[in-house]
C-alpha cells in the first residue's frame, strides 16, 4: 500500500526547483499555478534568495506548487494524470500547508483553487505574525509526557506533534526564550527560523481571512483516502476537508497521528513530494519497515516510479477506510 505525503513550510531551499524546469511542461505548469497565486513562482523556485523564500507569503504557495508540479512530472500529463493517481490507490497526507497539496491531489479542489487559497493563507499568516513577536522552537528528545508538560508550563502550544521524538513549541518570543533557559530533561530546544507562532491562537486573524476565501469554493469529495492533520483520520466529505483546512491554521498539527494511521492502514511504501526529505526522515524513525523515497530532483523520478509500481494499485483502502 502506498502513501504520498506533502511537506510543509521550512522544507524549501534556494533554487530547489531549478532542475525541475529542465523537464518538458514544468515551467508552464508552474507559471499557471503562480498566476493563480499571484506570485512569480518560477523566480522564487530558482533565483530568489533564502530570505525571500522564507517569507510566509512566498513560502507557502511555493511549497504547494512544488508538490503539484512534481506530482505531475511523476504521472502522465493531461486528463490521464488524475486517473493515474487514482490507480495508485494511494493514501494522501500533507504536513501543515502541505495539506493543500494533498487536498488538490485528492480532487477536493483544483490546483488553481488550492493556489488561490494558500496565497490568502500565506499573506494572512504573515500579517498575523506581525501583530505580536512570536516564534517556534523544535524540541528533540526527552520523555514525551515531560516535554508536553514543560511546553504547557511555559504557556506555549505544541504546534506540531511530529512523532519520532520531535515536538515544535510555539508562542511569544519571551516564552520561547524562557523555555530555552529551562528545557525538559534530556531534550534539546532549537529555535526555528519562522515568522511567527503558526498553528496557535496567535493565527486567529488568518483563520477569518482563509474562511472568507474558502466560502467561494465548492469542494468535491476526495477520490483517495485523505488524512487530516487535526487527528490523523481520513475525511470523506469535501466540505469537511475545507473546513478543517481553515481551522488548522490556528490548531496543532498532529503528524504523529497521521503516521499512526498510515501504519494502521498497512502502508508499505511512502513517497514524499518536493521539496522532500523532512517527512521521509520522520517516517524512517516512526514507521520502521516502510520503504521510502524523497522526490527531491528529477534524478529521483525512476526510484519514485518504482516505489509506486511496487506499492500502489493493490489492496488499497477506499476513501472511507480509517474515517471514524
Amino acid at each position: 500500500m502506498l502513501a504520498i505525503v506533502c511537506p510543509g513550510q521550512g522544507s524549501q531551499t534556494p533554487g530547489f526547483l531549478s532542475p525541475w524546469l529542465e523537464l518538458d511542461g514544468v515551467r508552464g505548469r508552474l507559471e499557471a499555478l503562480g498566476e493563480a497565486g499571484g506570485l512569480d513562482l518560477v523566480a522564487h523556485g530558482t533565483v530568489s534568495d533564502a530570505d525571500m523564500i522564507k517569507d510566509t507569503a512566498v513560502a507557502q504557495p511555493l511549497i504547494v506548487a512544488a508538490g503539484l508540479v512534481t506530482a505531475s512530472a511523476l504521472l502522465p500529463t493531461g486528463t490521464e494524470a488524475d486517473a493515474s493517481l487514482a490507480a495508485t490507490g494511494a493514501v494522501l497526507a500533507g504536513h501543515s500547508v502541505g495539506e493543500f497539496t494533498a487536498t488538490a491531489l485528492a480532487g477536493v479542489v483544483s490546483g488553481a483553487q488550492a493556489m488561490s487559497l494558500v496565497a490568502t493563507r500565506g499573506r494572512a499568516m504573515a500579517e498575523a505574525s506581525a501583530v505580536t513577536p512570536t516564534g517556534m522552537a523544535a524540541v528533540l528528545g526527552g520523555d514525551a509526557d515531560e516535554v508536553l508538560a514543560s511546553i504547557e508550563r511555559h504557556g506555549l502550544t505544541p504546534a506540531n506533534v511530529n512523532g519520532a521524538g520531535q515536538v515544535v513549541a510555539a508562542g511569544t518570543l519571551e516564552q520561547i526564550e524562557a523555555f530555552r533557559a529551562d528545557p525538559p530533561a534530556k531534550a534539546r530546544v532549537i529555535p526555528l527560523q519562522v515568522a511567527g507562532a503558526f498553528h496557535t491562537h496567535h493565527m486567529a486573524p488568518a483563520v477569518d481571512a482563509l474562511a472568507a476565501a474558502a466560502a467561494d469554493v465548492t469542494p468535491a469529495d476526495p477520490t483517495l483516502a485523505l488524512l487530516s492533520n487535526a487527528d490523523g483520520r481520513a475525511v470523506t466529505d469535501g466540505a469537511e476537508v475545507v473546513t478543517r483546512l481553515v481551522r488548522q491554521v490556528s490548531n496543532p498539527v498532529r503528524w504523529d497521528q497521521c503516521m499512526a494511521t498510515l501504519v494502521d492502514l498497512g502502508v508499505t511504501g511512502l513517497l514524499e513530494l518536493a521539496p522532500a526529505g523532512t517527512l521521509v526522515g520522520l517516517a524512517k524513525r516512526a514507521m520502521p519497515g516502510v520503504e521510502t523515497v524523497a522526490l527531491k530532483t528529477p534524478d529521483d523520478l525512476d526510484a519514485a516510479r518504482a516505489l509506486v509500481e511496487t506499492h500502489g494499485g493493490t489492496d488499497t483502502p477506499s476513501p472511507r477506510e480509517g474515517n471514524q
